[in-house]
């Protein structure tokens, strides 16, 4: 009975070393998702600015044509 009790410690500490490392990288997904959420505002944010300032610009749309001596 020794041997079946020193192998079921083992798995159950090798469980509990996995059940530690899946939160673990459980957390940091998280994380991870929290920064691109943020990071997706951010950039959106940008954009609209952007086309803001293109908006309020004033000047032709389309790109100027080069000088005659080109």
């Amino acid at each position: 009975m020794s041997d079946l009790e020193a192998r079921t410690d083992a798995l159950e500490v090798r469980l509990a070393y996995q059940d530690q490392v899946i939160e673990d990288l459980n957390q940091t997904v998280i994380a991870q998702w929290k920064l691109i959420d943020s990071l997706r505002r951010q950039l959106n944010e940008l954009l609209d600015r952007v086309q803001e300032v293109e908006d309020n610009a004033g000047g032709p749309s389309a790109p100027e044509a080069p000088p005659p001596h080109y």
